[in-house]
């Protein structure tokens, strides 16, 4: 027969290091096969302490789950390990596991006796008498003692006891996870009305302990979304009164923090029915009226209202809009917050999408207009040109693209200008970028003015007007790397230069990227000049850089 685990796949997913520690473990005898099933193995692994570990699957499909911290922490760890390996070579078991013989114990008890031996166990186990407890508050008759002890169940399993740490998140999201399934089982057992209240409770609570926790791996927001959707099933089977429950919604989307009731109108939608939705969008327009309107300025929205706040009824009353078929409305709301280019980019887009092009092509030069003292928005600009050139009017569109390019130049910008303006805008833009080169202050070590320049001359296959640059004002490494190797045809010379200083900076850097990239450069240099200079050149590389063992290696003999 086939082993049950793959050893390959075994050790691939531990690691040679996490794998020799659980064979040792193995090896040891430390491990005890409590139950074993098609589907699942299931043992006890002792060290420091004891740890229960399951593996399920087979061949080289499997997963599974340790108590261990290192489990949290790393997954598959050295107790699965060892437990994959006590299965592999285990012997057929003819008299049953441990399990089965407990099984078989507690069958010979009756009843009382169980009850007897449980209720011991609780008393020493708080997490099982707080599933006894749920258990037994559910299947009670009793709506208000129902409530009243789920609600303190519910209290007892969100509190934290202070801060909650990484390790022990996971832990504490179990108990919450938990005591919802028991408040969730109360909605198809026909007890909605009881099963809202306690959903509330359980997000308030949840909310409340999310500053106390390390919550990395995001059990918090997925608590947050369990007591949510127990919240909409409940409501779906006691519908509340859709008016008061609108206002009760909506305060709630409007001050969660954590999405679990973002788009809360659409979710609840049946459940609030016409009047609910109604108040509902009374409620947001009422608040927004209420915000003021802002244009033209970087004033921060929070100054006047949370922006949190302003997108979501925004995001609100576009719906309803959109619903109406009343574009006007849409564009009002856009225009209501206009404290950046972005922002009427955003508009004058929607304008255009709705087949409004005079008016998207007004809000975009207004945008430009209000912010020329700040360094100009591209995605903007280009808008705005765009649209002028898709009507014909490109001394327009270059009306827009030159103070642009002037006032904050760009690879983007110049090649709009080149391709609408031709040779003339090329001549420009070299004149505007070499008048900005004459007044740029002493190079800085990360700035390199001369760039831009540079690679508009490349772009234009002017390399001895790009050599020339760079002889003057300098340029970034990879630029002058790029320029050799377009040029060196006809500037093996400059070529053979910039080469021979970037094969010093990476055999310096080191590293066998690094040495690799030399080597390649040192090679391309062979093809520029005849192999006395070459043999010469590369004869002083290995004696500057003979310490640099592994670039001796690459360099060869």
């Amino acid at each position: 027969m086939k082993p049950r685990f793959s050893i390959d796949a075994i050790r691939q997913r531990a690691g040679d290091k996490v794998f020799a520690r659980g064979e040792a473990y193995f090896q040891d005898g430390q491990v005890e096969i409590l139950d074993v099933t098609p589907a699942r193995v299931l043992a006890r692994v002792s060290g420091n302490e004891d740890y229960r570990t399951i593996l399920t699957g087979k061949g080289t499909a499997f997963g599974g789950e340790c108590s261990c911290p290192a489990y949290e922490q790393s997954g598959f760890c050295k107790h699965m390990v060892a437990v994959a390996l006590a299965a592999i070579h285990a012997a057929p078991q003819r008299d049953g596991s441990p399990l089965e013989d407990i099984r078989k114990y507690l069958l010979t008890k009756d009843a009382g006796a169980l009850v007897g031996l449980i209720l011991d166990l609780a008393e020493r186990d708080d997490v099982l008498f707080r599933q006894l407890e749920m258990e037994a508050v559910t299947a009670s008759d009793d709506d208000k003692t129902a409530l009243s002890r789920l609600r303190k169940a519910l209290t007892a399993a969100t509190r934290t006891g202070g801060f909650v740490h990484y390790r022990e998140a996971g832990e504490w999201a179990s108990g919450v996870e938990a005591a919802l399934d028991h408040v969730a089982a109360l909605v198809p057992a026909g007890r909605a009305a009881i099963a809202r209240p306690l959903a509330e409770h359980a997000l308030a609570r949840i909310e409340a302990a999310i500053e106390n926790i390390d919550d990395s791996d995001g059990y918090c927001s997925e608590l947050l979304a369990q007591a949510r959707d127990i919240h909409l099933a409940a409501c779906r089977a006691a519908p509340p009164e859709p008016v008061q429950f609108a206002r009760d919604l909506f305060a709630r989307e409007m001050a969660d923090d954590w999405g679990a009731f973002t788009g809360a109108f659409e979710l609840y939608a049946d459940v609030l029915g016409e009047a609910g939705r109604a108040e509902y969008r009374r409620l947001a327009t009422d608040a927004w009226d209420k915000i003021p309107r802002l244009a033209g300025t970087r004033r921060a929205t929070d100054e006047v209202s949370p922006e949190r706040e302003r997108e979501r009824l925004a995001g609100l009353l576009d719906a309803f809009a959109a619903d109406d078929g009343d574009v006007d409305a849409r564009i009002a709301l856009r225009a209501h917050t206009l404290t950046s280019p972005w922002r009427y980019l955003g508009l004058a887009q929607f304008c255009r999408d709705q087949g409004r092009e005079a008016e998207a092509l007004r809000h975009a030069e207004e945008g430009l207009w209000l912010f020329k003292d700040d360094p100009p928005d591209e995605r903007l600009v280009a808008f705005a040109a765009g649209l002028h050139q898709a009507a014909g009017r490109i001394d327009q569109a270059l009306a827009v693209l030159r103070p642009a390019f002037e006032q904050q130049p760009s690879m983007a910008l110049y090649q709009r200008l080149r391709d609408l303006g031709g040779e003339a805008e090329r001549g420009r833009a070299i004149a505007v970028l070499t008048a900005r080169l004459a007044k740029a202050p002493p190079k800085a070590r990360w700035l390199w003015p001369a760039d831009l320049l540079v690679n508009v001359l490349m772009s234009e296959t002017m390399f001895a007007e790009a050599w020339d640059t760079v002889r003057t004002h300098g340029a970034s490494p990879g630029v002058v790397q790029t320029l050799a190797e377009l040029s060196e045809t006809n500037h093996p010379r400059d070529a053979l230069v910039a080469y021979a200083a970037r094969v010093e900076q990476l055999a310096s850097t080191g590293g066998n990227p690094n040495y690799q990239e030399a080597c390649r450069l040192i090679a391309r240099m062979a093809a520029l000049r005849d192999a006395a200079e070459q043999a010469a050149y590369l004869a002083d590389v290995k004696v500057r850089f003979k310490a640099k063992r592994n670039f001796m290696k690459m360099l060869g003999p």
